[in-house]
């Protein structure tokens, strides 16, 4: 039996890119549950890119991560105790119990998930909070329709590579844009999209140009900066563009754009979203994932890190891009 467990604080704010000193990991004691209470032992941590605006104090769509409290996070694990009624000892529980191997929960934002055919790990991506936020922003900002070109930035990770796939399977042009030759070889060979714009080849522009010869109906934005820059220039009149992640810009760098002009000369409608604010959504979004993962017709990817300690180095890897697919940490 577990008498004690690991966890990963936030120890300080990153002033620019994260360091591993600003975590620190802690040894500490399993806690007694009382009723109406579960433990629960985490299998796998989700790495995100939204945990680095959490780490500043800064305002934002949601109060910073505390300093000296478990960081933030999504995670998949088995209930080990339960005086909880609605969860039983062996249960597989989704949830965002952060950084830490064992946690306490009353049941909130906790639901239970079925293994038989999905893999427990896809609930924290292609079945998840990051497959959820490629079906509402392209379902309920994009509505791209069959013969539209869409963009798809950062289209290798485990938001862009749904999005792509979802907006082939309503029969649209699907051009990714992704950081490196192997990267983009993924998002055409495995993942079906039309093209893939490597950033990383110097010639973003024009590369972008000769794979949308019609021009771009929708973007799913990612990244910002010169990726959106570039993909702004070549929107068609009354484009839509769903801007759910700004990573060029996490670190306080400016991210100017040049062709902000075409929001209004194309009458663009931009709209930034944060996907946990529409939970009328997921019920629905969630059994549409689960059922194409589950018949192989939505394709993933991981990157795994083992062990909790893994974490701080994995996170900083994420944000410089160096991730294939989702991002996890695999807890022993």
């Amino acid at each position: 039996m577990m008498i004690t467990y690991q966890r990963i604080v936030l120890a300080s704010r990153p002033t620019a890119e994260v360091q591993p000193d600003n975590f620190r990991l802690e040894t500490k004691d399993i806690p007694a549950i009382t009723e109406g209470q579960l433990l629960v032992r985490n299998q796998y941590l989700s790495l995100d890119p939204y945990m680095r605006g959490r780490m500043s104090a800064n305002k934002s769509y949601a109060a910073p991560q505390a300093l000296d409290d478990t960081m933030i996070g999504g995670t998949v694990g088995v209930v080990l105790e339960s005086k909880h009624p609605k969860f039983a000892v062996g249960d597989t529980v989704v949830g965002t119990l952060g950084w830490t191997e064992v946690a306490v929960s009353d049941g909130t934002m906790l639901r239970k998930v079925d293994t038989t055919h999905i893999p427990a790990s896809a609930y924290l991506g292609a079945v998840g909070m990051p497959g959820m936020t490629a079906w509402y922003g392209l379902n309920q900002i994009m509505a791209p329709k069959a013969g539209e070109t869409v963009v798809v930035s950062a289209a290798s990770g485990a938001v862009g590579s749904v999005v792509g796939q979802l907006a082939k399977l309503k029969g649209c042009r699907v051009v990714g844009i992704a950081g490196g030759a192997e990267k983009c070889a993924y998002v055409v060979e495995e993942l079906g999209f039309d093209a893939c714009i490597d950033y990383k080849a110097g010639s973003l522009a024009s590369d972008l140009a000769a794979a949308t010869p019609d021009g771009i109906d929708a973007i799913f934005e990612n990244v910002g900066g010169a990726i959106f820059d570039a993909a702004l220039a070549r929107t068609n009149a009354f484009g839509r563009v769903a801007v759910c992640g700004w990573i060029a810009g996490y670190n306080g760098e400016p991210t100017p754009l040049d062709n902000a002009r075409f929001i209004l000369t194309n009458r663009l409608t931009v709209r930034g979203f944060i996907v946990s604010e529409q939970p009328e959504f997921w019920p629905q979004g969630l059994a549409e994932l689960g059922t194409l993962v589950a018949t192989g017709k939505l394709k993933f990817r991981e990157s795994v890190a083992d062990g909790l300690a893994s974490a701080p180095e994995a996170f900083i890897g994420l944000l410089k891009g160096r991730n294939f697919g989702k991002q996890l940490v695999k807890l022993s």
